[in-house]
């Protein structure tokens, strides 16, 4: 029997932590009251940088809603990613921690 893939809150806990504890990034939940489908975190660099991301199962797609608010935010030049896997996760804040995205 396979093992099942991560669950998206086991793939962000271990995302967050090694953004926290690797690079001092305050990294908060993000909820809006007035606006649904919003990216699950809001990630905040030493150096005042921001970026969100969106946490998925191995494979999983945003849904129509959560695509509309991450295209929102991207045309507004904010920085977002999708991410379905702990070492995706921990190479994006990798590479936004020493510039490189």
């Amino acid at each position: 029997m396979k093992n099942p893939s991560p669950l998206e809150k086991d793939i962000e806990s271990k995302v967050v932590k090694f953004a926290k504890e690797n690079f001092g990034m305050l990294v908060y939940k993000f909820t809006s009251p007035s606006r649904r489908s919003v990216p699950d975190r809001l990630f905040i660099t030493n150096t005042g940088d921001s970026f969100f991301i969106e946490f998925k199962r191995l494979g999983e797609k945003p849904t129509a809603a959560q695509q509309v608010e991450i295209e929102k935010l991207r045309k507004q030049r904010a920085r977002v990613w999708v991410v379905d896997d702990v070492e995706e996760g921990k190479t994006t804040v990798r590479m936004v921690a020493h510039g490189l995205l």
